[in-house]
Parts: C-alpha cells; sequence; structure tokens
C-alpha cells in the first residue's frame, strides 16, 4: 500500500480508525526549524472530531506525542515521528458489518485487492488517517514561514449554497468553516437538513497560498498544479480538483483567461498562480471536490460476501458534511506539496526560494 507522498520532503502515514492510534513519519525537514508543538496541536484540532454539532460526535482529544527527530524545540534534520493515540473507538458498532460492503465505501475494493480488510470504521481508507497528514503539515508549514509563505483555506460551496466573499478571517469564526458569514448561516443548515434526514451533503473546499515565488514546480511531468492535483485527490472523500479558473474557463475565451503580467504582479489570476507547470508569483488558487459522506444512518442496500443484498443503516457516529473537517487537511497537503517544490528549487538553485 502506497502511505508516502513527497520526494525530498516525504511523509508516511501509519495506523488505522480503530487501532492504537495513528500518525506520521516526516523525513527531509531541514535542521534548525523552531517547532512549538502547540502549533501542531492547534491544527489537530481543527482538524479533530466533535468540534460541533455539524462533525461526527466521535470524542477524541487527538493529542500530538513527538517520538523523534525534534530536541529542545528544534529540528535536527533526522526523520520526525507523530503520533496520536485513538481513546474513543466503539468497534462493536460495526460487528453487524463484518461481511457487508457498505455501499460508497472502500470496502469490496479493499477486499478484493488484500483479501482481508478491517471493517472497523473502515480501517485505512477512514478519515482518521489523515491526522498524519494535519500532524506533517504543521511542520511544513512552520518552515514555509520562514519564506513568507502562508496556506489559507475554506469551505466556499455545500449542497449548492456558495460563497460570495474571500474573507479568510471569517473562517474559524463559523462551525461550516466558510470565508463569507452569511453563506456560512445557509451552509449550516444544509447540513443540519441531512444530518436530521439520516443523510449527507457534499460541497467544494478551497486553498490558497500567499507568497509563493515564482519558480517553484516542473515542467512536463512534475507540474505543481499535477502535484497539488495529486495531493488534493488522494485526501479521503474527493472527487475532483480545479486551479484557478478551472471548470469555468471552458466558457470563456482566450482573451479572457489569458492572465496579463505588468513587469510586477498579475492583474488577473485564471491560472491560479501556476504557469507551465511552475508558480509565477501569483497568488495559488486550488478547489476541491468534496462527495456526500458515504456512511449515512439511512437504509440502504448493500452486498454481502456470500452474495446478494441486504438492507443497512450504518450505526455509528459520523459527518453529515465533511468539508469543514477537509479545510485543514486540504491546507496540510498544499502545504507538504510546496515544501517539497521548496526544497526541490532550493537543491536545483542553491537558494532558499
Amino acid at each position: 500500500m502506497s502511505s508516502s507522498f513527497g520526494r525530498l520532503f516525504v511523509i508516511t502515514t501509519f495506523g488505522e480508525s480503530h487501532g492504537g492510534g495513528v500518525g506520521v513519519v516526516v523525513d527531509g525537514m531541514p535542521p534548525g526549524i523552531a517547532v512549538d508543538p502547540a502549533a501542531i496541536q492547534r491544527e489537530l484540532d481543527r482538524r479533530r472530531p466533535g468540534q460541533s454539532a455539524l462533525t461526527t460526535q466521535r470524542k477524541e482529544a487527538d493529542a500530538i506525542e513527538i517520538l523523534s527527530g525534534v530536541f529542545e524545540g528544534m529540528t535536527l534534520g533526522t526523520p520526525i515521528a507523530m503520533m496520536v493515540r485513538n481513546t474513543d473507538q466503539r468497534s462493536q458498532d460495526y460487528d453487524a458489518l463484518k461481511d457487508v460492503f457498505r455501499p460508497g465505501h472502500a470496502d469490496y475494493s479493499y477486499w478484493q485487492k488484500y483479501g482481508v480488510r478491517d471493517h472497523r470504521g473502515g480501517g485505512r481508507s477512514s478519515g482518521r488517517e489523515t491526522v498524519g497528514r494535519v500532524a506533517a503539515g504543521a511542520l511544513a508549514r512552520l518552515a514555509l514561514a520562514t519564506v513568507g509563505v502562508q496556506v489559507l483555506g475554506g469551505t466556499v460551496r455545500v449542497a449548492g449554497v456558495e460563497a460570495a466573499r474571500r474573507d479568510w478571517d471569517e473562517t474559524e469564526k463559523n462551525p461550516v468553516r466558510c470565508p463569507d458569514a452569511a453563506a456560512a448561516v445557509d451552509m449550516a443548515k444544509a447540513i443540519e437538513a441531512a444530518r436530521d434526514a439520516k443523510d449527507s451533503v457534499g460541497g467544494v473546499v478551497e486553498v490558497v497560498a500567499r507568497g509563493v515565488p515564482a519558480g517553484w514546480g516542473d515542467p512536463t511531468m512534475n507540474k505543481l498544479d499535477a502535484l497539488l492535483g495529486a495531493a488534493m485527490l488522494s485526501i479521503p472523500a474527493t472527487k475532483g480538483v480545479e486551479i484557478g479558473g478551472g471548470f469555468a474557463m471552458c466558457e470563456r475565451h482566450g482573451s479572457e483567461t489569458n492572465d496579463v503580467f505588468d513587469g510586477a504582479r498579475y492583474l488577473t489570476n485564471f491560472n491560479g498562480g501556476i504557469s507551465g507547470g511552475i508558480s509565477n508569483g501569483a497568488e495559488l488558487v486550488v478547489r476541491v471536490a468534496v462527495r456526500p459522506a458515504t456512511s449515512i444512518g439511512k437504509p440502504q442496500s448493500a452486498a454481502t460476501k456470500e452474495g446478494g443484498t441486504t438492507e443497512i443503516a450504518i450505526e455509528g457516529r459520523h459527518d453529515p458534511c465533511i468539508c469543514p473537517r477537509v479545510v485543514p487537511v486540504a491546507e496540510a497537503m498544499m502545504a507538504i506539496t510546496l515544501m517539497d517544490a521548496w526544497l526541490r528549487q532550493r537543491a536545483l538553485r542553491g537558494r532558499e526560494a
């Protein structure tokens, strides 16, 4: 199984949703970077369950343990291992699903690939795997901040309700993590309605990176937009990625979407900060399509190992909309991708940025 991402800044996540814990090993973190465990914990708190009535009520503190690679608050340049122990598993909620392939889940495909699967909460296909990504992303953020790079994100669409504004200071002020306070109210109502109906809704998460200099990324096979696409699509429940103007550019003319550079800045940003696979100095803009959560309480038809179907209603504690908790994960994957691109550019040109 591929659990690693990156070339010079490599993260490898481990653990299952209902195992002893989940975590990550980060290799390639430069030495001498100040690490504040509280900064890592703050990102994990944004991802953890039980944040509001709009998320799963599984109660996990997600307390981070830094096991290696950091001494007296500084990175050593050696692998950094971090772990979060699971404390609120209710594996019995999944006993009835041991021989059932849940609709929309990876149960059947995992079983066909490995011949065995962990039916408790989905094992490695669970969203709980993303704990390690967020912890690694927090480290990447700390390093990127030393060269002035900042990553921000928010929910910009839920069940047809779209954000009209991008006030990134607003995202942590509402449970949907929407950068538009007015839209956040309607998004919350849509999520609550789905929850009350024992159903779920999807949406779109937008992530931006500020301060990325021109020159990061590579042409052809390792384009920065291709790497960001792979990073975002590796997040559970994501089904689409667009950069800059994205699919909406298909309805426009080239004269409308060719970004104009005045020698100091870009006047438009349809390319989302990437030209020819390389960052161009403009703000990076990535949007991620997040499907409705597959674990719902509404009765559904499901296949069984013995053949045929049965009707199930998935018990347990689940998110009626995953978007609010995908935001910190998408931000983390953006930071991890940019961290790797920065190190590769530094190796190529021999300079910090």
